[in-house]
């Protein structure tokens, strides 16, 4: 195999890091806008460029409640990298969302 066919293996292997997020909302209220602007808000500081956000809208879509067993919104479901986590609010504490996704906070220098 030549090298220039071993390249592609190595761009291809970052996609596996990446965190795959699902919010469940129900309508655009301002709870659950807030959820959405902190989340990515969150992903941009300690994610930046290895994340995924999917937002269900629970009054569109109401069966899709059943499979991740969502009982309040909104709620943030983190699918990959498992075990699946869950969070329950506007996601204003950074530090909560970031222990509830197991994410390591940025070292900032200061």
């Amino acid at each position: 195999m030549s090298p220039a066919a071993k390249t592609p293996r190595k761009a291809a292997s970052p996609k596996v890091a990446e965190w795959q997020l699902r919010l469940y909302v129900a309508g655009m209220t301002a709870k659950s806008t807030a959820a959405l602007e902190n989340l990515k808000q969150v992903c941009e500081t300690h994610l930046a460029g290895r994340y995924s956000i999917e937002v269900v809208d629970l009054l569109v879509n109401p069966k899709l409640a059943a499979g991740d067993q969502i009982l309040a919104v909104p709620t943030l479901v983190r699918k990959f990298p498992e075990p699946i986590r869950k969070i329950i609010g506007d996601l204003s504490n950074e530090d909560r969302v970031l222990v509830g996704l197991d994410v390591q906070p940025l070292v900032r220098a200061g």
